[in-house]
């Protein structure tokens, strides 16, 4: 314990970044600004744009640390995660805790005084599902955690919708639902490849509890829904004819690599279907918004017969 303090005296910035979990939260702002664009025909705001950015990203850091809080020690006995900040001892515990209040009250209170309160309000409601419902809960209630706590992670894009309008429309929800389709397959592919390590930290994730060919199935499943789900923003007028190519092209390549996890012959294609699940959100979001504004929705009402 002693030890741990010393080594705590001395973190640094990278370690309280690390906190944050940087790569998940700058994929939530991808699909959160994919969200800001596609609620106007012209430019966003700049205040909407800066500070909703930044109440969002510190809302998601202050759940990113929570996470690592409640994870520390299941952390300790993953190769995964031995070696985050609060696992090596690099970061108090409580140092932690105040990094994430202090984020979190500082996100919600930019997001309700700069934006608008509706955002404040659901960016709450995603943090207490994520960190609290989701990571203290659920994921070691049931296999079927990350299909419930999922929901938390795809509110981005309505996050960005309702900094923009202020208001929750049926177009907002299209991109959470696809984002909800997307986390199943994205998160089993590598459960399946750290199968042995969420055993040892008493984690029940679906390879766990079902086995490897069981989730296998379940991702293809999952694959075909998000399939369907995506061809939705082009089917209800949202998005024109390049986001059409684009969620066909890019899931049809989803689905074969769902099928290869399912044959079961390459020890490599788990990580192979994780990686290419975050190629493709990070590909569909962006030619989204590229679409939005090429064939916007007024041109598309002109086309239609």
């Amino acid at each position: 314990m002693e030890g741990t303090q010393v080594r705590a005296a001395y973190a640094g910035w990278r370690d309280y970044l690390e906190l944050c979990k940087p790569r998940v939260v700058l994929l939530m702002l991808l699909t959160a600004l994919v969200g800001m664009f596609l609620a106007t025909p012209a430019m966003v705001p700049w205040r909407v744009l800066l500070l909703g950015n930044l109440g969002i990203a510190l809302c998601a850091a202050a759940a990113a640390a929570v996470n690592h809080i409640a994870d520390r020690h299941a952390d300790a006995r993953m190769a995964r995660t031995r070696n985050r900040p609060l696992v090596r001892g690099r970061v108090a515990t409580s140092h932690a805790i105040a990094f994430a209040a202090l984020t979190g009250v500082a996100g919600t209170a930019i997001l309700a005084l700069g934006v608008n309160p509706l955002t404040a309000w659901l960016t709450v409601a995603s943090v207490i599902g994520y960190a609290f419902v989701y990571t203290f809960w659920l994921k070691r209630a049931t296999p079927q955690n990350i299909v419930i706590g999922g929901l938390a992670g795809a509110a981005p894009p309505l996050l960005g919708w309702t900094a923009v309008t202020g208001e929750i429309h049926p177009y907002a929800l299209l991109p959470v639902l696809i984002i909800f389709a997307w986390t199943p397959p994205h998160f089993w592919a590598l459960a399946i490849q750290r199968k042995d390590e969420y055993a040892a930290a008493g984690v029940p994730m679906l390879p766990v509890t079902h086995g490897e060919r069981h989730t296998a199935l379940h991702v293809l499943l999952y694959t075909l829904l998000l399939l369907a789900v995506s061809l939705l923003p082009f089917a209800t007028g949202m998005n024109g004819p390049l986001y059409l190519v684009a969620a066909l092209v890019l899931g049809l390549l989803f689905v074969v690599h769902a099928l290869r996890l399912l044959r079961g012959t390459d020890r490599r294609q788990p990580m192979a279907t994780f990686r290419y699940s975050i190629v493709y959100l990070m590909t569909l979001f962006p030619l989204m918004l590229l679409d939005h504004f090429l064939f916007p929705r007024p041109l598309l009402a002109l086309l239609a017969p």
